[in-house]
């Protein structure tokens, strides 16, 4: 009889279990849905084509080389990128799954930090449900970029840091968290040189601690409280250690290809942060209006939980997620006064994981009910009903170069290809193989493809060059392609076609590899298009 009653009670126990942990299971389930559903449904992107077109080699030394050369990450991302591309190969699914299993981990440890700030299941489903949802981290779950992975990297760190504060707190050993936060700290380091500004805002909470301690109002007394003070500043230092170790490769990169953030006005920069949180990075398109809409309840939300008035242990929460999230956000924005501009909102992502806590924290407050409850509910429905949006909507996904190349691919193969600079990783990954035309060269070719988007430039049906004419004009979800073709072979130079582009932005000459390319200024006048001498070049 007693063996039978210790067997219901273990079954009673593992029910219990089971139902204590199901909505993480179901949150997961969907967070994996949004993600691997439509992993490749969208084509890559410039930034995503610049990693196989430029960046991975067969070696991993060569790959290292030109992340110092062309990139202006740490190589985390890449080394894993260069492992999976060996295994998997460099398409779209392959070079994408690495962030997208990112993006699903990140859903438990945001159900661990909300259990942490408050001991409420409430916060803990409320962040989750959020992670899981938000347009936001699903776009970045679906791109082949180390975006996704310093998010996963940034909640790591930040729950090490609320358990090993945690267990300060209550008088028990904390090494082993804050080992495990040095080493997740270190890891965010690795992946993207903002996560910095976020682990300052931890550090910050960890020498705060330390103050405290030293004032007599921590619970850590004696030969336990100096094992915590050596802890702390060990994992302090290790992870300085490998910030310092980092330098030399950030003064190397010299922020490759981020002029594009001085060249966007700050106001804009700054109205994108939370449109991007709200709506998702391709979410402008949707107005104003609808980013009302989502921004409501949470507004509502987070005034009513306040109104309330938090317990003690959820105001604290709220205030290490608060402390986190400004470090985040305010010290980038204090850099840009002193010069360093690299305030771009994309930069901010995993900043977007503290703002997620806050928001898990305060809007469904204990005190707040079933109200609280039900707005937080509704955050994540329509964060939920944006991802979907995405999903369907060809407006807000990104450019279709891959529809584009297939137009392409029934082109002459004696053709010269125009694009916006957005626009030359992405035919050079789907139309390969294919080069840059050198500055002040020339090339002979019987067609001229021009491609670009709206706002199309004055007078982009004329020809670009003498003897050619507009045979076709098609549209493919946004990206437009004006072709040209002549009769015969004619010589056109560089200028000429980096004169004549669709789009009044920054213009990339694509040929393929196998054209021949003449050096310098055309033998009749450079800029003028020729007919090729007999049918020869040299």
């Amino acid at each position: 009889m007693s063996t039978a009653v210790s067997l219901r009670r273990a079954g009673i126990g593992t029910e219990r279990r089971l139902i204590a942990w199901w909505p993480l299971a179901a949150l997961m389930i969907l967070a994996a849905a949004l993600r691997f559903s439509t992993l490749t449904q969208q084509s890559f992107w410039y930034d995503e084509a610049f990693t196989p077109v430029h960046v991975l080699h067969a070696s991993l030394a060569a790959t290292l080389r030109s992340v110092v050369h062309t990139e202006n990450t740490p190589p985390l991302w890449y080394v894993i990128a260069w492992a999976d591309a060996r295994v998997l190969g460099t398409g779209e699914l392959a070079l994408r799954l690495p962030s997208a299993l990112a993006g699903v981990a990140t859903v438990p440890m945001a159900w661990a930090i909300g259990s942490e700030l408050t001991g409420r299941r409430t916060t803990a489903i409320a962040a989750a449900a959020l992670v899981a949802c938000n347009p936001l981290f699903v776009w970045y779950s679906q791109e082949a970029r180390a975006y996704e992975l310093s998010v996963l990297t940034v909640a790591l760190a930040m729950l090490c840091l609320l358990r090993a504060r945690g267990a300060a707190a209550a008088g028990e050993p904390s090494g082993r968290w804050l080992a495990a936060f040095a080493v997740s700290g270190s890891l965010a380091l690795l992946t993207h040189y903002f996560t910095a500004f976020l682990l300052l805002g931890m550090v910050g909470l960890l020498v705060w601690d330390l103050v405290r301690e030293r004032s007599g109002q921590a619970a850590l007394a004696g030969s336990a409280g100096r094992r915590h003070r050596r802890a702390t500043l060990s994992a302090v230092g290790f992870i300085a250690a490998v910030g310092i170790a980092l330098v030399p490769l950030a003064v190397a990169q010299g922020g490759h290809g981020a002029q594009w953030i001085g060249r966007w006005a700050l106001a804009s920069r700054l109205a994108a942060i939370p449109q991007y949180y709200l709506t998702g990075y391709s979410g402008a398109p949707l107005g104003h209006g609808i980013e009302l809409l989502v921004a409501l309840p949470i507004i509502v939300g987070v005034v009513f939980g306040l109104w309330r008035v938090l317990l003690p242990r959820e105001e604290r929460g709220a205030m290490v997620a608060l402390v986190i999230a400004a470090a985040g956000i305010l010290i980038p924005f204090v850099l840009v006064g002193f010069g360093a501009d690299y305030l771009g909102p994309r930069n901010l992502v995993a900043a977007m994981i503290p703002i997620t806590a806050l928001i898990a924290v305060v809007v469904p407050s204990q005190r707040a009910g079933r109200v609280g409850i039900a707005l937080a509910a509704l955050i994540a429905l329509a964060f939920l009903a944006i991802s979907v949006d995405v999903d369907l909507s060809p407006r807000l996904q990104r450019g279709n170069w891959r529809g584009l190349a297939r137009t392409l691919s029934g082109g002459s193969s004696d053709r010269v290809i125009t694009t916006v600079h957005l626009g030359s990783a992405p035919l050079e990954y789907y139309l390969a193989p294919l080069r840059p035309l050198p500055h002040d060269a020339s090339v002979t070719v019987r067609e001229i493809d021009e491609t670009g988007y709206s706002p199309l430039r004055p007078g982009a049906a004329r020809p670009p060059a003498p003897g050619f004419h507009l045979r076709e004009r098609r549209n493919v979800d946004g990206l437009l392609l004006y072709r040209f073709i002549s009769s015969v072979p004619r010589t056109v130079s560089e200028a000429t076609l980096r004169s004549h582009v669709i789009t009044p932005t920054q213009p990339e000459v694509l040929v393929p590899a196998h054209s021949p390319v003449l050096a310098g200024p055309t033998r009749a006048g450079a800029g003028r298009a020729q007919p090729a001498p007999s049918g020869k070049t040299t």
